[in-house]
């Protein structure tokens, strides 16, 4: 296998774990401290606590990207594929 598409795949992989973790969320409220979720600069706190990802957000734009990236990164590896051939 090429070290592209052994990335590619690896790629693949996390994408489909954030996605089953946002779902997850979704539903049960599991995963609300998972790092994925924390914002990049300046966390929201409320009496000390970290503040866990609205859901609006999560469903709005947190999987709509992760599912946009997950799309490319499916025809990414279909073309390293067939150029392997």
């Amino acid at each position: 296998m090429d070290v592209k598409q052994k990335a590619v795949l690896e790629r693949i992989k996390h994408l489909e774990d954030a996605i089953a973790k946002g779902r997850e969320y979704l539903e049960s409220g599991a995963h609300a401290n998972w790092r994925g979720f924390r914002p990049l600069f300046v966390a929201k706190k409320r009496n000390g606590k970290e503040l866990p990802p609205h859901p609006d957000w999560v469903r709005n734009v947190f999987l709509p990207r992760r599912e946009r990236a997950l799309k490319q990164a499916e025809r990414v590896l279909e073309k390293l594929q067939s150029n392997s051939d």
